[in-house]
């Protein structure tokens, strides 16, 4: 299934247009690789709308965004911004638009205002100017109370709209967002959305958004599908979901089969297009004219529910690449057998009283867990809640301030060492070597972590193998899409083999495909007994987890398995209350009980 495209009227001067590309071509070189980014794309962006970019890492996506803005010139076809010429007329394109990039260069050693004095100074907003709409920016993004934090000491969802305020400081017609939401937390991504409407609606802003979170998809009033550098389709959302009508089914089985085990079985069931859980049960995408039996889904299996529900974005957007663009359903890798080395009752990781300092300021307060062998465990928390901080210190990476830390059955505190020879940890930043190919940064981590001769050629192609790897070998890994990076990030994490595997938000600004593959080699490594502590901000990721805890300002609020932590907002009203009903929920309790103590 395709989406239909719908072919852009009006020569892009037309009133009602902000936006045109018309049949534009752009290819880039890499060594001695030629890489097409854009292949005849055609499309529109209306004025006063919120208009979603779509696409899978490598799309294109941010190849377009810089097009628009001037930076790049397109090497064939034409691109009409405000009706303007985007290559011809650049410098007044940009003075007439604003451009929100992955990566917003904050200058982390200046203050909140430092920051904002900087760009209305670069923008020629006049002292005159600036006051008033200083004010109305740190109201809208909320940082009113932060203008003399350093910029480095802002959590991640706040630095996101401080981004977005410099953005802002002098007000554009056409406002360009890529990926804004990448890395932030449920509570700060509501913010921030809350804020782009409200740009459009009491300003008449139109703004064209990047996004790696398809549920995003469907608050945008049109949407652009790219992949490969074409468009394939063009329209409102309910365009791309109305045609996956009668496809798209819940499926749930008797609690004693794990919700990994079941989507495992059901990806690879004939006729199924994509699996995903999907709160207490697996969501199913079932090719056109498929009719879901329960025996030819799950021979041998009793106790089997299947409930139509009704289809959304994601749906179509795995449907579209997997039919219309040739995408491969993402394959069960190979994984390591670990030889975890649990205590008496299993555990593997005991946490006790943990505490991190930094002078007064605690990042980490009396937190206590137990991780089993096998098990995946999730860390979530809203942007500065101590995530990292906690996972620095369980990797031997960060001494603790206080408390107990025991790792594969060694005391942190005692012999880090020894512990980091057991685990794998993948940050959440690309940390590799850029400069070095794929190839190479697989064999220095291979002889970093000791492995010599045939062993070491050994893991080295198993890592090619498992992840697809073998036809990037010789590229430059800095050079990568943003899924490739993550598939060789993890390889190198595995490269020995570890008993526990650290993942500091590994998907986060990883189109869904790569998020699926990436899930289904996470879920054999646990099968083959790998511990897995993970964090990240996508909600439905958090299903993925046997448990998890949910922090704030550094202390647990919550912990449990993702059905007993639902339940917290079961009584809220919620009939059936998803993963970021919960986190929501406990976070806006906990922010309202410290402000009352304050």
């Amino acid at each position: 299934m395709t989406a239909p495209a719908t072919a852009p009227d009006g020569d892009g001067g037309g009133t009602d247009v902000v936006l045109a590309f018309r049949d534009v071509d752009k290819t880039f070189r890499s060594g001695n690789r030629t890489v097409p980014a854009l292949r005849g794309a055609s499309l529109e962006v209306r004025r006063g709308r919120v208009t979603g970019l779509i696409g899978p890492d490598g799309a294109g996506k941010t190849t377009l965004m810089r097009i628009t803005a001037g930076l790049l010139v397109p090497d064939a076809g034409t691109v009409t911004v405000l009706g303007m010429d985007a290559a011809r007329d650049s410098l007044a394109v940009q003075a007439a638009l604003g451009y929100m990039p992955q990566r917003f260069g904050l200058y982390e050693d200046l203050t909140v205002q430092e920051n904002l004095d900087l760009y209305a100074r670069l923008q020629g907003v006049s002292d005159a100017d600036r006051a008033p709409r200083y004010a109305e920016l740190t109201r809208m993004t909320g940082l009113g109370a932060f203008t003399a934090r350093l910029a480095g000491h802002l959590s991640g969802g706040m630095k996101q709209k401080l981004g977005l305020a410099c953005t802002l400081v002098r007000p554009p017609r056409l406002l360009l967002l890529d990926e804004p939401t990448v890395g932030v937390d449920p509570v700060s991504r509501r913010e921030l959305w809350a804020i782009v409407y409200r740009l459009v609606r009491e300003q008449g802003m139109s703004v064209l958004l990047s996004t790696a979170y398809l549920d995003e998809a469907e608050r945008c009033d049109d949407v652009i599908l790219i992949h490969e550098g074409r468009v394939f389709g063009h329209g409102p959302p309910q365009r791309f979901t109305e045609p996956m009508g009668g496809r798209t089914y819940a499926v749930s089985v008797p609690e004693a089969m794990k919700k990994r085990t079941l989507q495992e079985r059901l990806a690879d069931a004939p006729g199924v297009v994509d699996a995903v859980i999907q709160g207490e049960h697996v969501r199913l995408v079932l090719q056109e004219g498929e009719v879901p039996e329960a025996g030819r889904l799950l021979p041998g299996l009793d106790g089997i529910a299947i409930e139509p529900v009704a289809p959304r974005f994601e749906d179509s957007f795995i449907a579209t690449l997997h039919e219309g663009a040739g995408e491969a359903a993402p394959a069960r890798s190979a994984a390591p057998i670990a030889a975890a080395a649990p205590g008496a009752d299993g555990t593997v990781i005991a946490v006790h009283g943990l505490q991190r300092r930094f002078g007064d300021f605690y990042a980490v307060r009396n937190l206590s867990f137990d991780v089993h062998r096998g098990e995946v465990f999730g860390l979530l928390g809203a942007n500065g809640a101590g995530k990292s901080t906690t996972f620095r210190m369980l990797c031997g990476l960060l001494p603790p301030s206080g408390g107990e830390l025991r790792v594969a059955g060694v005391d942190l505190r005692t012999a880090a060492a020894e512990a980091r020879a057991r685990i794998g940890y993948m940050s959440q930043k690309f940390s590799l070597y850029g400069n070095l190919s794929v190839g190479e940064n697989l064999a220095f981590f291979a002889s970093a972590y000791g492995l010599r001769g045939r062993r070491r050629r050994e893991r080295i192609d198993w890592a090619l193998a498992g992840f697809e790897l073998a036809a990037v070998r010789a590229a430059p890994s800095g050079e990568l899409p943003l899924g490739f990076k993550q598939r060789l990030a993890l390889a190198c994490a595995l490269m020995h083999e570890p008993q526990i595997l650290f993942l500091d938000e590994p998907t986060s600004g990883v189109d869904p495909l790569a998020r699926r593959a990436f899930w289904r080699r996470i879920n054999t490594l646990a099968e083959a007994g790998v511990t897995v502590l993970v964090t990240t901000h996508f909600m439905e990721e958090a299903e993925y987890c046997d448990r998890l805890v949910i922090m704030a300002a550094g202390e647990i609020l919550a912990l449990g398995t993702p059905r007993e932590i639902k339940a917290r907002a079961h009584a809220a009203g919620h009939a059936e209350p998803t993963m970021e009903d919960a986190f929501i929920r406990l976070i806006e309790a906990h922010e309202r009980a410290a402000e009352a103590a304050a």
